[in-house]
């Protein structure tokens, strides 16, 4: 059933084919976790990536369709995949910043979720380091590293539905700087037309 509901989650990320752009490696640590990163190489300079992953502003053109800063907390971001989304919903994520260094490193946890995200409390544990390397003046690698995974049935779960939801939303950030922001609405109409259930 967590496995379904996993699943079903994956559907609220618009449909992007995943580039082999996309490097994924993962290991245990010797304290009994797992780590999980996604590394790409994206065609544009190290700040303005930097401005894409850390401002609200950024999010809107490849993360999610609507963000903020949330009124009670100067050091969050947060947003939802639903483009009708307003403060205090139920179909929030809340990221809140724990370390930053202006064009090279993002550090933060997840603090909130869209209601029914499985085992929220096993994953609000895990860190999230986004880290920004210039590759030459017009590519910036990204290196996004999730640490903290509980090596339980409910980690494992959520680290398999993250490694490739972070796939999905690397490539996107890749997409955003080759084409434009995303354009939302076109998904929108897109998810709607597709065959199957939704």
């Amino acid at each position: 059933m967590l496995r379904l509901a996993l699943a079903a989650l994956l559907v609220l990320l618009p449909s992007v084919a995943v580039a082999q752009e996309v490097t994924v490696t993962d290991r245990h640590e010797t304290d009994g976790t797992l780590t999980l990163s996604h590394e790409i190489v994206v065609p544009a300079p190290r700040d303005s990536v930097y401005a894409a992953v850390a401002t609200p502003d950024g999010w809107r053109t490849w993360a999610t369709p609507v963000s903020w800063v949330p009124a009670d907390d100067a050091d969050a971001i947060e947003g939802s995949y639903n483009p009708a989304a307003r403060p205090g919903g139920t179909d929030l994520i809340r990221q809140h910043f724990l370390a930053r260094l202006p064009g090279r490193l993002l550090v933060f946890r997840t603090v909130r979720a869209p209601q029914g995200f499985p085992h929220f409390d096993v994953y609000q544990r895990v860190t999230i380091f986004i880290e920004l390397e210039s590759v030459d003046a017009t590519h910036t690698r990204v290196r996004l590293t999730g640490t903290g995974y509980a090596d339980t049935e409910a980690g494992r779960l959520l680290f398999g539905f993250f490694r490739r939801g972070n796939s999905i939303s690397l490539e996107r950030l890749r997409q955003r700087f080759v084409s434009g922001p995303i354009d939302w609405a076109a998904i929108a109409r897109a998810e709607v037309n597709r065959p199957g259930p939704h």
